[in-house]
């Protein structure tokens, strides 16, 4: 995590850790076994405690949204020629599965 804005820590830190949490334009809800982050009121991740971890840019291919995704662990989100790569893999920013196990262990 480095490099992050405090507003971005605090917000992952709080999507992880199943807790409330809103400032700017970054809110955490938790509901039942889930957590949602959104960011200007859309769902960009979801933590689902039996699923695993989703994320979708929710159709706003962003600076901040990229920023708040590439927060979460096992995410890493770069852009080249206005497309967005997850993890090496070109992405259309639709909701995907992203394991939560350290592909180096």
């Amino acid at each position: 995590m480095i490099n992050m804005r405090k507003i971005t820590e605090d917000a992952i830190r709080a999507f992880m850790y199943r807790q409330n949490f809103k400032r700017g334009n970054s809110e955490v809800t938790v509901t039942g076994k889930s957590s949602y982050l959104l960011l200007h009121g859309h769902v960009i991740a979801i933590m689902d405690y039996s699923k695993g971890l989703f994320i979708t840019s929710a159709g706003w291919a962003t600076p901040t949204t990229k920023e708040r995704l590439n927060g979460l662990p096992n995410v890493h989100i770069v852009q080249k020629n206005f497309e967005w790569f997850l993890n090496g893999e070109l992405w259309d920013g639709s909701l995907t599965k992203v394991s939560l196990h350290d592909r180096g262990a």
